[in-house]
């Protein structure tokens, strides 16, 4: 497990990380959003699919899974924070898209650690 975990572009939690970034900066298209909705849903979902990419092409940045998280709680704190709760279709892709992405960060967590530390003993 910890040989494909340290081989770039083969974690899968990373790459639901890209999936999660990429719906959120699709979903504008097939929802009804405001202006704060729209570019909300896709600078954080931008940034979202940005580390994924960052964390699959570089498996040892532990970091990377700490932003991941704090990026899926800016997502699903964002609906209050920028005033788009009545909007039911993109409030929930928020709040759904949030939390997944707050697992899978958390659920990556060990798995980086362990990549990290296994590298740090190689050098």
């Amino acid at each position: 497990m910890a040989e494909t975990s340290a081989r770039p572009w083969t974690r899968p939690h990373d790459w639901a990380e890209v999936v999660l970034g990429v719906v959120a900066v699709l979903s504008p298209l097939w929802m009804d959003t405001d202006n704060a909705a729209m570019w909300t849903l896709i600078v954080l979902g931008a940034l979202v699919a940005l580390d994924g990419l960052v964390s699959l092409a570089m498996p040892g940045m532990v970091y990377g899974e700490g932003i991941q998280i704090v990026l899926g709680a800016l997502m699903f704190i964002s609906p209050w924070a920028m005033s788009y709760t009545e909007m039911t279709g993109a409030s929930w892709t928020s709040w759904i898209i949030g939390v997944l992405t707050v697992v899978v960060g958390a659920a990556a967590l060990p798995i980086a650690n362990a990549v990290h530390s296994g590298m740090a003993g190689q050098h």
